[in-house]
């Protein structure tokens, strides 16, 4: 019944300052013609992090299960998740070729459950490339960065 739930568009965006350093996300959510805005950050993290801590932020922000499209610039995020790299991962304990841990288990656990609970599609969208949406989650975003740097 797919009709039946809630249609939603996310637009995420990280950045980072030095990878690690300060960073932010921000995020746009939009329902039924409504726009909603979230952005954060922290003093040292990893651009990586960020893209996956919006993209989490996002999801985390819907109040009951809907089908949402995605879409990030991050190809960490998009390849993970539609490659099936993170299911493989999450098989083999968290793990990577040649044992290594995979980096960020933390945040690919969060956004696993998230995504038990609604029904997404991962769009990947060129950065930089004047996308509307990529661009307002980029501004918020590098205005987290700033915003952590000390």
């Amino acid at each position: 019944m797919t009709d039946a739930l809630p249609k939603v568009e996310i637009f995420t965006d990280g950045a980072c300052s030095g990878n690690p350093g300060p960073g932010g996300y921000g995020v746009v959510l939009r329902f039924n013609g409504k726009e909603k805005e979230l952005m954060g950050g922290s003093s040292n993290t990893t651009n990586n992090r960020m893209e996956l801590t919006a993209a989490i932020e996002g999801l985390a922000a819907l109040k009951r299960p809907c089908q949402v499209t995605l879409y990030s610039d991050s190809k960490y995020l998009i390849d993970s998740i539609q490659k099936k790299w993170v299911y493989n991962w999450q098989k083999k304990g968290w793990v990577r070729a040649k044992n290594e841990p995979v980096p960020n288990t933390d945040l690919w656990k969060k956004l696993l459950e998230l995504l038990e609970q609604h029904q997404v599609t991962f769009c990947w969208v060129k950065g930089h490339a004047g996308h509307p949406e990529n661009e307002r989650c980029d501004q918020m975003a590098v205005s987290q960065t700033e915003k952590y740097r000390h």
